[in-house]
């Protein structure tokens, strides 16, 4: 796996490294060795599943406070997402900034996103589906959210969002 630190302090795109032959090719999506030799999480609770049916759909901006921040590897399966970080670490030199990527299913790629950061996506295609993996398992009582449009982070989504829920659209303003 090769892994590529984004403007963002500590966090990575991956991309899978490749053994192409007549069939197609083999690589490896996951390995807790090369993840810790780049001295990145790599605990495993869960691996979640996000399917949407419209493009312009948006989930975000989502995170978990302590004890149950996590760190998460986010990779498109079928279609595209437009993928967005917000570092929200405090005592970070990259902090409120926002870093977005686009994932396909035909790229590969996969962002790594480290704890104290916000997530979310917006699709880039209709019936797309997002798998990610999560250092912590989900705790609600320590689920938090950002606005997608707060000013305060000036994120450039691809386009309007089109979709999306209720509690997306009411996460509150970033008050430091």
């Amino acid at each position: 796996m090769r892994f590529t630190e984004t403007e963002l302090k500590g966090a990575y795109v991956v991309e899978i490294e490749r053994r192409t032959d007549s069939r197609g090719f083999f690589g490896r999506g996951w390995c807790k060795r090369e993840f810790e030799a780049q001295g990145l999480n790599s605990e495993l609770a869960q691996v979640n599943i996000g399917f949407s049916n419209k493009k312009g759909t948006l989930r975000g901006m989502h995170y978990q406070v302590p004890p149950y921040q996590e760190a998460k590897l986010v990779r498109c399966t079928l279609g595209a997402i437009y993928d967005v970080i917000i570092d929200l670490r405090r005592g970070s030199s990259t902090y409120r900034q926002w870093f977005g990527l686009e994932l396909m299913a035909d790229n590969h790629r996969m962002l790594y996103v480290p704890e104290g950061c916000a997530h979310g996506y917006q699709t880039l295609a209709d019936d797309t589906e997002v798998s990610y993996q999560t250092s912590q398992f989900y705790a609600p009582e320590c689920a938090r959210g950002v606005r997608y449009d707060d000013p305060a982070f000036g994120i450039s989504w691809p386009s309007v969002a089109r979709v999306i829920s209720d509690a997306d659209r009411n996460w509150p303003s970033y008050t430091p």
